[in-house]
């Protein structure tokens, strides 16, 4: 037996149970894994909140790392022993073990600890998209980036900053503000007291930036708007204030604007492209560009605390949970 967070119905974080579960041995293609850190992302929110549907009961979480307890028939390259990490599969990694597709598991490098690995997963792998294919940057664009002091966020800075991209990030607060500027955000704009449109124009001499980059969603969707140039492009990529809805119009409108809602299991498969997006990744880290480490841990049982601390915004950069 081992212990997993399930759900029986959706709701407030007060829905998460810590419960007794039976974990098998591996089947053909599958491979146990006996995780040492597991991630907590806004997606998982959703989930539970019923925003996303899941059939119920079920487990919580996509995203985490630890070692290979068992492997299946069929598996060649994953082995008893190996450290890895994941971020696609069936929910469930709220949990001290589970088994896996070893399709999805990625191996972890020796230079990169569990820790360190836990935040980088969904996250990193989330800023390997978002700057590497949805929009690619050529470095040298100014940009707007949204929540730019969150888990995905930091790691953006940062890959920003190597890449040569002037970014623009907004921050509820300056201690935020101060964290993001740390991991290479050129310029912060704090929402709680600064105009985003005036403030954008007022960074890029009232060009405007090529692309947005916005997690927000309805509260941030008409600022990403006025703060593109015209042809400028809006990469949707989150909604933790609420869904976005958009009339065609309102793009010609607003300068003839792209639009586009990605989403990773589009830009991640098949499983040679997902190792190669994350020796990308692993290469920044290990070359210091990237340092990713979580800036708060909760034990597993406290799922529920952890959730609340999310949605309340009183977290910056990345959460863990401890099995």
């Amino acid at each position: 037996m081992t212990q997993a967070i399930r759900f029986y119905e959706t709701g407030g974080p007060e829905v998460l149970r810590l419960e007794n579960v039976a974990v098998g041995d591996p089947g053909p293609g599958q491979a146990r894994v006996r995780h040492s850190y597991i991630a907590l992302n806004f997606i998982d929110v959703y989930f539970r909140s019923g925003r996303y549907p899941l059939a119920l009961p079920n487990g919580l979480g996509s995203d985490a790392v630890g070692v290979v307890e068992a492997v299946g028939s069929g598996v060649t390259d994953i082995r008893v022993g190996d450290r890895v990490g994941y971020l696609i599969g069936p929910q469930g990694a709220y949990a001290q073990a589970r088994v896996m597709p070893a399709e999805v598991l990625i191996p972890l490098p020796d230079g990169i600890s569990d820790r360190a690995a836990a935040t980088l997963m969904m996250k990193g792998m989330t800023a390997q998209y978002l700057f590497r294919q949805v929009y690619p940057l050529q470095g040298g664009e100014t940009i707007l980036y949204h929540a730019a002091a969150g888990g995905v966020g930091l790691i953006a800075c940062q890959w920003a900053r190597a890449m040569g991209v002037n970014m623009i990030g907004t921050v509820s607060t300056d201690e935020k503000a101060e964290l993001a500027r740390a991991n290479g955000c050129a310029h912060t704009i704090v929402t709680s007291r600064e105009n985003i449109v005036e403030r954008v124009k007022e960074i890029t001499a009232g060009k405007g930036v090529s692309v947005v980059f916005d997690s927000v969603g309805k509260d941030t969707l008409m600022d990403s708007l006025d703060c593109l140039q015209p042809r400028g492009s809006l990469v949707s990529n989150g909604t933790s204030s609420g869904s976005v809805v958009v009339d065609s119009s309102l793009l010609a409108a607003k300068g003839s604007i792209w639009m586009t809602r990605p989403a990773m299991m589009h830009y991640i498969q098949p499983r040679s492209h997902m190792l190669e997006m994350a020796a990308e990744l692993f290469e920044h880290v290990l070359a210091g560009r990237i340092v990713s480490e979580p800036q708060q841990e909760f034990a597993l049982a406290e799922a529920a605390q952890a959730h609340r601390a999310l949605e309340a915004r009183k977290t910056v950069g990345a959460t863990v949970l401890v099995p």
